[in-house]
């Protein structure tokens, strides 16, 4: 499978990535979750080039991630709203935060952003938890199973992988 078939396969990860699986496409939406919505804040916070960014703009408007809206008549200008699809994607944005805080080599004093719940002015800590009983948890704490479909289509793939490996 090449990168232009992700999004063909029956996994999650995979259509996700299709979507939002590269460095600069995070960038953006990192920028929209922080308010920034206009082309040259993105372009500035991001340092992308104006090509680039205007690429990956309609690929998230095609894909519904966001929308253009024209907040300047004369010349015509856009912003770029996140759609209920875009907004879903939050989660991973703050994921992504915690597992940078937590692995990306700065001394906590330097931390570039403090996530505070309104509800109780605590400094949020990301952790997964059950969605029925509350409990935390993480990957050992799981068992996790293929869809009939997902495993055929994966067993697919290591037959199609071993026929046509190269024999040493």
């Amino acid at each position: 499978m090449n990168w232009s078939e992700i999004g063909d396969t029956l996994c999650p990860i995979a259509r996700c990535l299709a979507v939002v699986g590269d460095r600069w496409t995070m960038l953006i939406m990192r920028e929209l979750f922080f308010g920034n919505q206009r082309f040259d804040g993105l372009q500035a916070q991001t340092g992308m080039s104006p090509h680039l960014l205007s690429t990956r703009l309609k690929r998230l408007e095609g894909d519904g991630v966001l929308a253009r809206e024209v907040y300047h008549a004369k010349p015509r200008r856009y912003q770029y709203c996140l759609t209920a699809k875009g907004e879903d994607l939050f989660p991973i944005v703050l994921t992504l935060a915690g597992w940078g805080d937590k692995w990306g080599e700065l001394d906590p004093a330097l931390a570039a952003l403090n996530v505070v719940h309104r509800h109780c002015g605590k400094r949020l800590e990301i952790a997964l938890a059950c969605s029925d009983c509350g409990e935390q948890f993480d990957g050992a704490d799981l068992d996790m199973t293929f869809g009939v479909a997902y495993d055929a289509e994966r067993a697919g793939r290591a037959a199609n992988f071993q026929a046509n490996k190269v024999r040493d």
